[in-house]
C-alpha cells in the first residue's frame, strides 16, 4: 500500500487528513502522533505546491481539500477583514516557500510519548 490506513476506513481517513491539513495551515504547527504526521506532510506539501502555481485549476483543486475555515479576522480601515486558510495558503504560506523545490513542513520527535497507548509524538510545523 502507499499510504497508512491509521485505524479508520476511507471516508474518516479523508476527513482526518482534510482537517488536520487545513489546521496545519492555519496554526502552521501542530502535534500529533508520528503515523498521522508523515501522512498529513503528503497532502499539506501537495497544497502549498498547488499554492505556488497560483492559477485558477490549482486554487480549485486546493479549494476541493482544504476545509473553509476561518483563518484569521483583524481590523483594517474600521473594517473587519476575515481570511479563510485557503486564502492564507495562497497569500500567505505559498509565497513565503516560491525559492524552495519542496520539503515544506520539519517533523520534530517528542520525547514523552503520548499517555494513553504510549503512541511516539511529534511536532509537524511548516519551515
Amino acid at each position: 500500500m502507499a499510504y497508512r490506513k491509521l485505524g479508520r476506513d476511507s471516508a474518516h481517513r479523508k476527513a482526518m487528513l482534510r482537517e488536520m491539513t487545513t489546521q496545519l495551515i492555519i496554526n502552521e504547527r501542530i502535534v500529533t502522533t508520528e503515523a498521522r504526521a508523515k501522512e498529513i506532510r503528503k497532502t499539506a506539501e501537495k497544497m502549498i505546491t498547488l499554492g505556488k502555481r497560483g492559477d485558477l485549476a490549482a486554487r480549485r483543486r486546493a479549494a476541493a481539500f482544504v476545509r473553509d475555515e476561518v483563518a484569521d479576522i483583524h481590523e483594517e480601515n474600521d473594517t473587519v477583514v476575515v481570511k479563510s486558510a485557503l486564502q492564507k495558503l495562497f497569500s500567505d504560506i505559498a509565497p513565503r516557500y516560491k525559492d524552495r523545490n519542496g520539503g515544506y513542513t520539519r517533523i520534530m520527535k517528542l520525547a514523552v510519548p503520548r499517555k494513553g497507548d504510549a503512541a511516539p509524538m511529534v511536532i509537524l510545523e511548516l519551515v
